[in-house]
């Protein structure tokens, strides 16, 4: 029994320091999330990803203004525990049909029944990301019939294609937990 203990003891003291990394790359990862959902510019057709690798964070996604890219990594930048920031966001090409189909697809899915409780969060959690025709939903919602539901209303309008990345939160939560 002793020697058991003594074997678990070890093994539990060999692991803390991963543990700890681990604890501290999600507590960055947090920080950097927070710097971004804060953003007063940041929108439903932003969508702004990161990866933490030790301090090192990783920006990835796409936003509407150049100069959202810029504000966004000096934000994250800010945050306690980045060191660095490799940013990789791209800015989608101006275009009027762009415009208009973001508007029409976040008011027909804001506005539906089923899914508008999400349009009155601080940070409405479905973004409507349409570069040159092609629509991608991205965040998180409670439940895969919400998911289906969005992608329905998106399919309603003229696009190229509709790509449904939404997540559940079970899901969300699972991706997290994986850090």
């Amino acid at each position: 029994m002793k020697l058991l203990t003594t074997a678990a003891l070890a093994a539990l003291l060999m692991t803390a320091p991963a543990l700890a990394a681990q604890q501290h790359e999600l507590q960055v990862f947090k920080n950097a999330q927070q710097q971004v959902l804060r953003y007063p510019h940041f929108t439903i057709f932003d969508s702004v990803q990161a990866q933490v690798d030790g301090g090192v964070v990783t920006l990835t996604g796409k936003v509407t203004m150049p100069y959202k890219r810029t504000d966004i990594e000096r934000r994250v930048a800010r945050a306690e525990g980045v060191t660095s920031v490799k940013n990789r966001i791209d800015v989608l090409p101006v275009s009027q049909f762009d415009d208009d189909l973001r508007l029409r697809i976040s008011r027909a899915i804001y506005g539906d029944p089923t899914l508008s409780r999400y349009g009155s969060m601080v940070n409405p959690p479905i973004h409507i990301v349409v570069e040159r025709g092609h629509v991608t939903l991205e965040g998180v919602v409670n439940s895969n019939a919400d998911r289906v539901i969005a992608r329905a209303i998106a399919g309603q309008f003229p696009t190229f294609s509709i790509v449904n990345k939404l997540k559940t939160e079970e899901e969300a939560r699972a991706e997290l937990e994986k850090l």
